[in-house]
Parts: C-alpha cells; structure tokens; sequence
C-alpha cells in the first residue's frame, strides 16, 4: 500500500482548513443534499464530502458508510488532494498503490473510486468522493459532472464568507441562489435531465405587514419558508430573493410535474397555517418556466422568464 504524500502547502492548507471552523461539526442538510444527488447520479452506495486534517480524513456528509472520519494514511482522498484534476481508480483490487489497502481488502470493499478536490483560496483542502463494491469505467462526462458538484460543494464551503443564506428563513439568499442554482443547472444540461423554476411570491403581504404588524408578517415568511423545504426534494434549490419572493430550482423535473407540486404546495401550506393556529389568508402566485438549452444561456434568464410568469398570474388574477 502506498501512503499519500503530504502536499508541499501542509502548513498553510490545514491554517485554512481550521479557519473554516467546519470540522467536527454536525451534518448538514446543505451537504448532505450534495452527496444525496450524487449517489443518484452515478448510481453508487457511497458518496462523501471529506476533508484531509493532519492525521485522519473527516466526512462532512457521508451516504453508505457508518463511521464519520478514518486514517489519512490509507485514505483515497489523501492521494486525491495531491493533483488538480479529479482521481478515478477503476479497480482498486489492480492498482499497485491500493490493492492492500485495508479499505479494498476489509470493509466497505471499494473496488472503484473517483474524488475531485474542493479548492478554497487555492489551497485542496478535501473532495467530493463517489465508490462501488465493483470495478466501473467513468467517462469525461462523469468527471464534468463530479466537478460540478464539487464546485456546489466549494461554495458550501464559502458560504459564510459569501453571505449566501438568508437570516429569517435560512433559506438561500438571492446570492446563493444564483451561485448553486447555476451549478445545478450545468450538471442537469451535462447530464441532459430537464429542469424547471418556480417563481413564488405572497399574495397581498404588505397588507399583512401593515395589519398586523412586521412580527407576524415574518413568521407567515418563515412558515412559507418550511413548507418549501418540507415538501420539495433535498435536491432542489430554493432560496429566497428578497420580501415576499421565492424561488425554487427542480433537477431532472419537467413544466408539468412542477405544476403538479404547486397544488400539493397550496395544501401544504394551508395545513401548516393551521397547525400554527393562523388565520390568515395567505396564498401564492407563481410563474413556471422550463430549461431549454436553446432559449436560456444561464439561471438568470430562466429566473427573469418565470418571474415575467408569475406577474402575469398575479394580473390575470
């Protein structure tokens, strides 16, 4: 087995990891969402977000294994933080540097393996990894895709730094929207699954607002805002842009099934009123837009498209 080597930054690439104040910490939806996609994506028991400390590798967000960190020296990802370029093992079990490796020999049994670091300020400070019981081929396509959620993964990372979630509602914020939305959206064109945005924005609001009172307008805010998390997939992207504005990003979901999940929303929603015992009437406009490859160069345009939508409901209306 050969041990990975330690990159020639040691010293300052553990000063930004530390300065991120990440490790050790618990699981996170924002993560864990991530590792979700990715074993859909690749169809894979195992899919992690690590980060290399000094003597051990930490997952951040681990899907197929029941152990949340293990020794730097006979980890994979320890090999992977040394090069730029994302580092795929088709067969462990053939591979000179891993077929003793106690991970390939003992559980899990990891034949196949691809990791693509996650750079912050320079510095390869983990990856985001995928593995198989079972010797596999990955493609170009693959890789650009593994990349993509690295970079989702990469701005995760950054978010305190970016500023990218929004106070009230935990939700993200426009910034954060736009930054993983777009993301989400290049891994879905690569992929060549559709994808769809919904434009939200709550009827009559500032009426409540000025009824009664900015108290009761924000918690109708954050309740809109747990109805969207609790009822669409963790591999959506919703944020919220500003006021009364919402949004949300479907992967591998057409125009039509979107609409479908709006009438399961409005329900939702009412039920969620009810169980915090409000009384208000509050509903929703929205306005949905398919992906087209063709039509849309990037997520501000399909978001510009669906919020022309949703004020056209609101005048039909």
């Amino acid at each position: 087995m050969k041990n990975p080597d330690i990159p020639s930054n040691e010293k300052q690439r553990l000063a930004m990891l530390k300065s991120l104040e990440v490790l050790d910490t618990l699981a996170e939806e924002r993560f864990d969402r991530i590792t979700r996609l990715a074993k859909r994506l690749f169809d894979v028991p195992i899919a992690l977000v690590t980060l290399i400390d000094e003597n051990r590798q930490w997952f951040k967000s681990c899907i197929g294994l029941d152990i949340n960190e293990g020794p730097r020296e006979t980890s994979f990802c320890g090999h992977a933080i040394l090069g730029d370029e994302i580092l795929v093992i088709p067969a462990a079990s053939k591979d000179l540097r891993f077929y003793d490796n106690p991970l390939v020999i003992d559980e899990p049994k990891v034949e196949f393996y691809a990791g693509c670091p996650l750079v912050i300020n320079g510095y390869r400070l983990g990856t985001i990894c995928i593995a198989d019981h079972y010797a596999r081929e990955f493609s170009k396509d693959d890789c650009d895709a593994l990349k993509d959620l690295a970079k989702t993964v990469e701005l995760e990372l950054s978010a305190v730094q970016l500023a990218t979630q929004d106070d009230l509602t935990g939700l993200l914020n426009r910034r954060g929207f736009l930054s993983l939305a777009q993301n989400s959206l290049n891994l879905c064109n690569r992929s060549e699954l559709p994808a769809s945005l919904v434009y939200l924005d709550l009827d009559r609001f500032k009426a409540i607002n000025d009824t009664f009172g900015h108290e009761v307008g924000d918690q109708v805010l954050t309740i809109f805002a747990k109805v969207l998390g609790d009822n669409f997939r963790s591999s959506d992207v919703i944020g919220r842009l500003g006021g009364d504005e919402f949004v949300v990003l479907f992967s591998n979901t057409d125009a039509a099934n979107t609409e479908q999940l709006m009438s399961t929303l409005t329900m939702a929603l009412q039920t969620e009123l009810d169980d915090n015992k409000i009384t208000l009437d509050v509903c929703f406009s929205y306005g949905i837009t398919e992906y087209n490859v063709d039509k849309h160069n990037d997520i501000q345009q399909l978001l510009s498209e669906a919020d022309h939508a949703m004020y056209q409901c609101k005048y039909n209306e």
